[in-house]
């Protein structure tokens, strides 16, 4: 009968400290929603993101958590130690807009301009980090109340520079790794998620192994001979070259990739050549980007495409060289930890909303995290239910479902104390 009654005194005081992080989590709600919104209409690009920073680590003083800045430029990274040892978990969100200009009619829309690439352009957060920036936060606020019921060590880790950094420039989740965000005190694990504007609010997105690309840029330089355009057979066409080439490529995809295992792309999205209507020019320039889930295959294309590069343009008579430059790994989550979370995103989301889904070919450079240490990253709904016109990702019309940023608070904190205290 004693055992009985002390099972049922720590069933009840497990419940009531439930009851009181459930109910530190609906406070916060709206604060999360503010944030978000404020970062929205003062968004800032790349390497750029200074009065975000500041705001940032402003919050994270204010809750007493030990504060790095300056990491990888505009980074941020807190601190928030448990009241008893343990493991580290660390939790990261991405802080940069893009150089686009926004159209939808919000309150807080952004104004922002500036010149980019020596474009003038708006600067918009068409790909949602503001939510992710003000979701975090608010799982910064609620674990730092509650960090008597922490076994261990929370990392909060906010990145700039996912986008990429700008030309000439180091950034991103490398340049963090190599400012040593990983180390003192040695993270265990890593969690990420992305707000997605075409999955409903409520809804989780997740999948084992390669979720997301990665993404090699490349560049083909293709020499040709210059000569009249009324004069073919006297030079050597660089742009007839290209054709064959970009041609070439794409059996690749279609004949010697096994798209039953995983999918991959070939993209050319710029072609420079020529300056006049009537001259054959000396050379061309293509680039583009190669998006692959699975190692082996990666490298399978990269060598079929410098073979087949080279061959075609001996074929026509001129020369041509790739080059790739890696600017994201595959992301992929480890199966183990994905197994042992998964009941945290349901018990926060319900069974029915957790959803298996297929890989994307985006990029993220969550992915170099990856790659030194176990972890997860999952994709939360932020299309308003029923809604049939979602716009995509990095586009001006791009817009989330605020409804949808508490359940990312939810689901982060959920998978703290799971992680931590299991």
């Amino acid at each position: 009968m004693k055992h009985l009654f002390y099972g049922l005194m720590l069933f009840a005081t497990i419940g009531q400290a439930q009851t009181a992080v459930d109910n530190d989590i609906k406070a916060i709600e709206d604060k999360v929603i503010e944030w978000r919104r404020d970062f929205h209409e003062n968004p800032e690009l790349s390497n750029r993101e200074f009065n975000t920073a500041k705001k940032i680590e402003a919050h994270l003083r204010a809750l007493g958590m030990e504060v790095q800045t300056g990491v990888a430029k505009t980074g941020v990274v807190g601190l928030l130690k448990g009241n008893q040892p343990g493991k580290v978990i660390a939790l990261r969100a991405d802080i940069d807009a893009l150089p686009v200009t926004e159209r939808n009619d919000l309150p807080f829309k952004s104004e922002v301009k500036t010149t980019f690439l020596n474009t003038e352009t708006g600067v918009m957060h068409a790909c949602g980090h503001d939510t992710h920036i003000a979701i975090l936060m608010g799982v910064a606020e609620v674990l730092a109340k509650n960090k008597d019921k922490i076994k261990g060590t929370v990392k909060f880790i906010f990145q700039p520079a996912e986008e990429g950094p700008p030309p000439g420039e180091e950034g991103g989740a490398k340049l963090m790794i190599k400012d040593g965000v990983l180390d003192n005190p040695k993270v265990d694990a890593i969690f990420g998620l992305h707000i997605n504007s075409q999955t409903p609010v409520g809804v989780i997105k997740y999948k084992k192994g390669g979720i997301m690309a990665s993404v090699e840029r490349f560049v083909i330089d293709v020499k040709g001979k210059q000569t009249h355009g009324s004069q073919p057979w006297s030079g050597v066409d660089p742009i007839l070259i290209s054709a064959k080439i970009i041609d070439g490529l794409q059996t690749i995809i279609s004949r010697e990739a096994r798209l039953t295992n995983e999918a991959a792309v070939i993209t050319v999205g710029k072609i420079t050549a020529g300056t006049r209507f009537n001259i054959i020019p000396e050379s061309a320039e293509m680039i583009g980007t190669v998006r692959t889930l699975d190692p082996a295959m990666r490298s399978m294309i990269e060598r079929r495409m410098k073979e087949m590069v080279e061959t075609i343009a001996k074929a026509y008579g001129g020369e041509a060289t790739i080059t790739f430059q890696n600017n994201t790994s595959i992301t992929f989550n480890d199966a183990d930890l994905v197994d042992d979370m998964l009941p945290s995103l349901q018990k926060v989301a319900g069974t029915e909303n957790v959803q298996l889904m297929k890989a994307t070919t985006g990029g993220e450079d969550f992915s170099y995290f990856q790659e030194i240490v176990p972890g997860f990253y999952f994709f939360l709904g932020g299309m308003t239910p029923g809604n049939t016109e979602a716009f995509p990702h990095h586009t001006p019309d791009f817009k989330i479902d605020e409804d949808g940023l508490l359940l990312g608070v939810k689901a982060f904190t959920q998978i703290t104390f799971d992680y931590l205290n299991n």
